[in-house]
């Protein structure tokens, strides 16, 4: 427990030395967060002109994909702010031979790069998707309880380990291939793209591929259907909704152990 607590304080002094370092420029952070609160405001534009042209969707309301919106953006906007060492891990660790430097130091690799970068105007994302969450809770009238609150604060919570265990397994990759692989985004942006909405009405393809292997609905879709109360159109019962997310945090331990049989077989640049 000591070894923890000085690894969390260590940390948080990491993250408060680059916040430091970012605030030293207020207007740049102010303009590029309000950069990333309009670029991403455009996506649910893009949803509201869908449903407003065409009509809901079969079993689907435009508060409900809202919810769905609100609930993985806010999640990864915290794995977009907290993840930057592991992101940039090809282009500015192993290509140059900091990596080095890393293994050295009397500190965990994950730490280190946990620690490294801290990108503050990532805030824009988050309040946009808090936003439409808020927009979403309002319009669909929930009635909320304790359950109902916890249940959501762990479902954002599993959405942030399991997009944080995707950066990773993008970094490790580069063990191998030096640069990080740029395919990987398709895994972690365009994830993103593709949970904000229901996963029932992709091909049964590919909602097995992200239930089973790449578990993005458990920790999105499922949980959501619990949250809001209604049934699911695929058959999952209220039991595995509530576990789903579960296999988020489950997944990001495999990202872990894969990220230490990386480091054993890293050979360094040999400069």
């Amino acid at each position: 427990m000591a070894e923890l607590r000085n690894a969390l304080a260590l940390y948080a002094r990491m993250a408060g030395i680059s916040i430091r370092g970012q605030m030293q420029y207020r207007i740049s952070f102010l303009l590029t967060s309000l950069g990333q609160f309009v670029t991403t405001g455009v996506e649910i534009l893009g949803i509201w002109a869908l449903f407003d042209r065409f009509g809901d969707l079969p079993d689907w309301t435009l508060p409900q994909v809202a919810f769905f919106y609100g609930v993985v953006n806010v999640a990864f906007s915290f794995t977009d702010a907290l993840a930057r060492g592991f992101d940039l891990f090809g282009t500015e660790f192993v290509k140059t031979g900091e990596f080095d430097r890393l293994l050295l130091r009397p500190r965990s690799t994950v730490l280190q790069l946990a620690g490294h970068e801290f990108v503050l105007h990532r805030v824009g994302r988050l309040l946009q998707g808090l936003l439409v969450l808020g927009w979403a809770i309002s319009a669909l009238e929930i009635d909320w309880n304790v359950w109902r609150g916890a249940m959501l604060a762990y479902t954002l919570a599993a959405g942030f380990v399991f997009f944080y265990a995707l950066v990773i397994f993008q970094a490790t990759l580069a063990f191998w291939t030096i640069e990080s692989l740029e395919i990987m985004n398709t895994l972690s942006y365009g994830g993103v793209e593709a949970a904000q909405y229901p996963l029932a009405i992709y091909h049964r393809y590919f909602r097995q591929l992200f239930t089973y292997f790449i578990p993005l609905g458990c920790v999105s879709y499922f949980p959501v259907l619990a949250i809001l109360g209604v049934d699911d159109p695929l058959g999952s019962t209220r039991t595995f909704q509530v576990l789903a997310p579960c296999a988020g945090f489950a997944f990001f331990g495999v990202a872990l152990q894969f990220w230490r049989y990386g480091v054993r077989h890293y050979t360094s640049t040999g400069s």
